[in-house]
């Protein structure tokens, strides 16, 4: 139990080091240097150096004691920008995945809904392209068949590809949220209803003590890649601040932004990825659990009778 203790302690402190404090005293320094410098003097490094040099020439800062209290302001100051850094992350979060946007202010959600029918729109030209493409290629193939002739030669593939990668930049299913993010983990729910008939929010709780816990790991470190990622974005809103004092800073604020919104995505793709074929693969195995009935791949009757039992639903379907 000692070394157990011990390992979770050194676990929760390489954590609080590498998430909160190393990021939260290269924000301090960026604060310190943009108060140094200001806008008129942006890049002079030499004012810097001479602003160093003359805080490290204060007689004050030379005892151990203050030296100690400069350590402990600097650890805390940084923890706190981290904790900050964090909490706009989770905001950020919020907005991105827009769970209840429908629910948000009236002028958040005012903006939600333009944003939500523009992407509507702009999906529904993009499957029209994909369908036009669709139809194409298959005429090709027909007629490829009809003379014989290899299908490789005849059927424009490339770009069907295409048409298609250009409708899922938009959202894998029609678009119900405002964003990307969002709509691609919502994008699970409605294709495994739709395929299945498997309401993954009624089925998700059972289902996730069912499954391995290796599986759960994984699902729980992709979550994790997530937060982490809109977390990136929070340190990128908080570099606003130095930036108001600092042009050079809100350089570093945008570049921030966008990283963590491009990681946002990859994590979210992958995170949906995971949690599709995690319901794919153990709703058989928590139906059997459950004394339903089934055998072999996981099927639409299979998927209701779990959703309509974990809903304590009656034996008819409730359309």
């Amino acid at each position: 139990m000692a070394d157990l203790l011990a390992e979770i302690g050194k676990n929760l402190a390489d954590r609080w080091l590498t998430l909160l404090v190393l990021p939260g005293a290269l924000f301090l320094a960026v604060l310190a240097t943009a108060r140094t410098l200001g806008q008129a003097h942006a890049f002079d490094v030499q004012r810097l150096v001479h602003q160093v040099s003359a805080w490290a020439a204060l007689s004050t800062v030379h005892s151990t004691a203050a030296l100690a209290v400069i350590l402990v302001a600097v650890l805390l100051g940084s923890a706190a920008a981290g904790v900050a850094a964090q909490a706009v992350g989770s905001m950020i979060e919020n907005i991105w995945l827009a769970a209840g946007w429908r629910t948000w202010p009236a002028p958040l959600r005012q903006i939600a809904g333009r944003r939500l029918r523009r992407r509507q729109l702009r999906w529904r030209e993009a499957q029209a392209s994909y369908q036009n493409k669709r139809d194409e290629a298959g005429r090709a193939l027909a007629l490829s068949r009809i003379r014989s002739r290899t299908p490789a030669q005849q059927v424009p593939l490339d770009d069907l590809a295409a048409a298609y990668e250009c409708l899922a930049r938009i959202s894998r299913e029609y678009p119900g949220r405002p964003m990307w993010i969002g709509d691609r983990i919502e994008a699970v729910t409605v294709r495994l209803n739709r395929e299945y008939r498997l309401d993954l929010a009624t089925v998700w709780p059972s289902l996730w003590l069912a499954m391995p816990q290796d599986t759960r790991a994984d699902i729980t470190t992709s979550r994790q890649s997530l937060t982490t990622a809109t977390a990136l974005a929070g340190w990128g809103i908080l570099y606003l601040v130095p930036g108001v004092l600092w042009w050079p800073a809100l350089v570093v604020a945008a570049g921030t932004v966008f990283a963590g919104y491009r990681r946002a995505r990859i994590a979210a793709d992958a995170y949906a990825l995971i949690l599709d074929a995690a319901a794919r693969l153990h709703s058989c195995d928590l139906a059997r659990q459950l004394g339903i009935e089934h055998t072999g791949p996981l099927d639409q009757d299979t998927g209701w009778a779990l959703t309509r039992q974990l809903q304590g639903q009656p034996e008819s379907r409730i359309v």
